[in-house]
């Protein structure tokens, strides 16, 4: 077998698919994109075609290697966001070819089903407690909110007041048995945080996601030190060598690698692995599409630290379309009653995507990109 083209298909709300073709008729499907940035790792990926076409797909290692070691400079979100769209295509091959979904291949499942967790509040987080009931209805038995809308580096501690009081109003809505997790999106910088990290401790998150932009992980000792619940980082780290340092810090409780970000399967279960040794639970990152949840999943069903799963659905990026558009049959992705989602068992990534309405939904495109925020005096805010 052979791989014959590389086909990109930029698709609304965000996202971009990739289709891997064979000489023989079978053919993978990928998630390569950044988030604002999918032309840019459209590109990439089309230029590292010539890596690919003609190769055996089923060599997913040394492809893997090729691509990652094949350029003098490596690493970063566009590399290896096109590395791991690739590398999911070519895992979904491989367990077509052979009959079985990608966790047989990967040693076998560990689990039969994976507890799943929505969102709520959207970007500039508001009306919490209303939609925090009406996930719990749902059946979902936990959530994740922004913490906060854009701070300043030093900010009044009214700011902080009503972060803590958007907490306070889910916490009620919803009581004590529901998982609220609480993500800082790099938006609280290292005064602010180490103030609202304390004060939310009363409200026992599930966990609180990048309270601190990556490039300043190494003060996470200092500021979390003595916190009662965990930490979790890791959407944009995209290298098992960027996550082992936060490993070894002893600040990180749960690690969040983006398949569509750090490489796909292949490094991702590298990254499980070595969270592994350290003790640290995962949680993959997905805020995307189906070919992201769908590898997250197989990811999620042969890593014994795996606990709970990011869902998309819903997610207030997903104007106009959403996850189970893009599927022949949606049952593969579709949470039961009880807030769990059953390990796909179809084969390869074990989604069947609707090409027909793919390319539909391609004539239309999208060029989505990050809000830019400013301060009130005009300075740029992290989003």
């Amino acid at each position: 077998m052979r791989i014959t083209a590389l086909k990109t298909y930029r698709v609304p709300p965000r996202w971009l698919f990739l289709k891997v073709e064979t000489d023989e008729g079978l053919a993978g499907w990928g998630e390569p994109v950044i988030e604002g940035r999918a032309a840019t790792v459209e590109a990439a990926v089309h230029e590292l075609s010539e890596y690919v076409v003609g190769r055996d797909p089923r060599r997913i290692e040394d492809i893997w290697q090729t691509l990652y070691r094949g350029g003098f400079y490596r690493g970063g979100p566009i590399l290896m966001s096109a590395i791991a769209g690739i590398d999911q295509a070519l895992w979904d091959i491989t367990g077509k070819a052979l009959g079985a979904p990608v966790h047989a291949l990967m040693g076998g499942r560990v689990r039969d089903k994976v507890r799943m967790y929505a969102w709520i509040g959207g970007d500039r987080p508001a009306d919490v407690g209303r939609q925090a009931r009406e996930i719990v209805a749902k059946g979902f038995t936990a959530f994740k909110m922004n913490g906060t809308p854009e701070l300043a580096i030093v900010d009044s501690h009214a700011r902080i007041d009503e972060a803590v009081a958007r907490v306070a109003e889910a916490r009620e809505a919803v009581g004590r048995d529901v998982g609220i997790a609480i993500d800082f999106h790099g938006r609280v910088h290292r005064p602010m945080a180490k103030v609202l990290l304390r004060e939310l401790e009363p409200f026992h998150p599930l966990f609180v996601e990048e309270p601190v932009l990556p490039e300043n992980l190494s003060i996470l000792p200092a500021i979390t030190q003595g916190l009662g619940y965990p930490i979790a980082t890791g959407e944009r780290l995209f290298h098992r060598t960027q996550v082992r340092p936060v490993l070894e810090s002893g600040a990180v409780d749960i690690i969040q690698p983006d398949l569509s970000h750090c490489g796909g399967l292949t490094e991702g279960r590298k990254i499980a692995t070595l969270a592994e040794t350290y003790d640290v639970a995962l949680a993959p990152h997905c805020p995307l599409g189906p070919l992201t949840l769908a590898a997250s999943l197989q990811l999620d069903a042969v890593c014994h630290n795996a606990f709970i799963q990011e869902f998309s659905l819903g997610i207030h990026y997903n104007v106009n379309s959403d996850i189970l558009d893009y599927l022949v049959d949606p049952a593969p992705l579709t949470v039961s009653a009880d807030g769990f989602l059953a390990v796909p068992e179809g084969p390869g990534l074990g989604v069947e995507i609707d090409e027909a309405v793919v390319i539909e939904r391609a004539r239309e495109g999208h060029a989505w990109r990050n809000p830019v925020w400013r301060h009130a005096d005009g300075s740029v805010a992290e989003w």
